[in-house]
C-alpha cells in the first residue's frame, strides 16, 4: 500500500535536527523527501560521534532514514540550478538555516514562491522569523532555558537547573513543522497556493509548559521543579521500591483510593490531609513521607503484578536499552532494521502514528553523502 504522503515531493534542506525530524515524519508517511547536504562535508550531524555504526555516525543514520540524499554546492552555479530544479518540481522545502542565510544564496521564501507558487516553504529557526529574537541563532539547551522548561524540571529550589534529557525543543519542532505542513498542504487542495509555515525550537519548548503557564497565567506566581512529581495531581511521581523505582499515577480520587487498597493503608484514606487532591497537592511533603515506606516493602515487579491486576496505573523507570527491548516496544514496530549500503542491515525507531489504509513504513537506510545525486538529477533532465 501507499503512504498517505505518496506523490508529495519534500526537499529537505536542513541539518542537525529540528529540521530532519520534520522530513523524517513526512518520508515515515510516504513522502518522498530528498535531503540536500552540503558539499564539502554534508550534514554536521556525521560528525556527531562516537558512536559509529561501521564508518557512519549512529546519529545520522537516526535521523535521516527513509529519505534519499543529494549533495550540491550551493556556492556554485551549477548546484544552484540543481537546487532550483528540484524546488520547481517540490511540494515542500523545509529549511532550518540561519535567517537570512538562504535569502544571500537566493532561495527565501519570496524567490523560491515565485519560482514555484505551490510550494510550501517551511522554515524552523531558534525563535521564528519575527520579533526581536528572530536574527539570533537556536540550540535546544538555549531554547529549554529561555522558554521556561529548566525553571520546571530538576529535583527542587536551591539546585542547579536541569534540561530534559532530551532535545525535546528540536523534536517538538520538527513535529510542529510536520503538522504545519500537513495543514498547509490541506489549505493548499483549495487554493491552488503554497505559503510559508514558520516555527521555532522557542515556541516548541512554550507549548510543553501548557500546565504550568495555567497555573502562572492564574496565580501571577511561577511554578519550580517538582521532581518527577505533577503540577496539580498527587500523588504522580516516581517511588523507590526494594530494588529500583516505579512511577505512580493516582491522577483522581478514584484511583487514589484504589492505591489505598492496593497499599493495605485505610489510615490513609481516613487522614484529613490526604482527603482531597487539593488537600493532598497542599500537604505533597507529608504524602510522599507517608508512602515512601510503603513502596520499599516489595519489589518494583512484585507492585506492578499487583498494580496490574487492581487495574491501577504504574510503570517501570526502564534504561534506554530495557525500553528497546520491552514487549510493547517491539509489538509496536518501535524498532525496526533497514538496508544500508555499507553496513547491510541497521536498526532504527519506527514510524510513531500507525495508519489502517495507508500505513506509515521505514524501507530505507539513512544515505551516504551524495548516494542519490546522479539519481535525482536525471530525474531533473541533468
Amino acid at each position: 500500500m501507499a503512504g498517505a504522503l505518496a506523490g508529495i515531493r519534500v526537499v529537505e534542506l536542513a541539518h542537525i535536527m529540528a529540521g530532519p525530524v520534520a522530513g523524517l515524519m513526512l518520508a515515515d508517511l510516504g513522502a518522498d523527501v530528498i535531503k540536500v547536504e552540503k558539499l564539502p562535508g554534508g550534514d554536521d550531524t556525521r560528525r556527531m560521534q562516537p558512536p559509529m555504526v561501521g564508518d557512519q555516525s549512529a546519529a545520522f543514520l537516526m535521523m535521516n532514514r527513509n529519505k534519499r540524499g543529494i549533495a550540491l554546492d550551493l556556492k556554485t552555479e551549477h548546484g544552484k540550478d540543481a537546487l532550483r530544479r528540484l524546488l520547481s518540481t517540490a511540494d515542500v522545502l523545509i529549511e532550518n538555516y540561519r535567517m537570512g542565510t538562504l535569502d544571500k544564496l537566493g532561495f527565501g521564501y519570496d524567490a523560491v514562491h515565485a519560482l514555484n507558487p505551490r510550494l510550501i516553504y517551511c522554515s524552523l529557526s531558534g525563535f521564528g522569523r519575527t520579533g526581536p529574537y528572530a536574527a539570533r541563532g537556536g540550540f535546544d539547551l538555549v531554547a529549554q532555558g529561555m522558554s521556561g522548561l529548566m525553571g520546571i524540571t530538576g529535583e527542587g529550589p536551591g539546585r542547579a537547573p536541569v534540561k530534559v534529557g532530551a532535545p525535546v525543543t528540536d523534536i517538538t519542532a520538527g513535529i510542529l513543522a510536520a503538522m504545519g505542513i500537513l495543514a498547509a498542504l490541506q489549505a493548499r487542495t483549495r487554493t491552488g497556493e503554497g505559503q510559508l509555515v514558520d516555527t521555532s525550537l522557542f515556541e516548541a519548548g512554550i507549548v510543553q509548559t501548557y500546565w504550568q503557564s495555567a497555573i502562572a497565567l492564574a496565580t501571577g506566581a511561577s511554578p519550580g521543579p517538582l521532581g518527577s512529581g505533577h503540577p496539580l495531581n498527587a500523588p504522580y511521581q516516581a517511588f523507590a521500591t526494594k530494588d529500583g523505582w516505579i512511577n505512580v499515577g493516582a491522577a483522581n480520587q478514584k484511583s487514589w483510593l484504589k492505591l489505598i487498597e492496593c497499599l493495605e493503608a485505610p489510615q490513609l484514606a481516613a487522614d484529613p490531609r490526604f482527603a482531597t487532591n487539593a488537600d493532598r497537592m497542599g500537604n505533597l511533603p507529608a504524602l510522599v513521607d507517608a508512602l515512601t515506606p510503603l513502596f520499599a516493602a516489595r519489589t518494583t515487579a512484585a507492585w506492578l503484578d499487583l498494580f496490574d491486576r487492581m487495574g491501577m496505573p504504574a510503570g517501570p523507570v526502564l534504561s534506554i536499552q530495557d525500553m528497546l527491548a520491552d514487549p510493547q516496544t517491539r509489538a509496536r514496530e518501535m524498532v525496526v532494521a533497514t538496508d544500508h549500503p555499507t553496513l547491510g542491515r541497521v536498526e532504527t525507531l519506527g514510524a510513531p502514528v500507525k495508519l489502517s489504509a495507508t500505513p506509515a513504513r521505514v524501507t530505507r537506510a539513512a544515505p551516504t553523502l551524495g548516494q542519490h545525486t546522479d539519481e535525482i538529477l536525471r530525474e531533473l533532465g541533468l
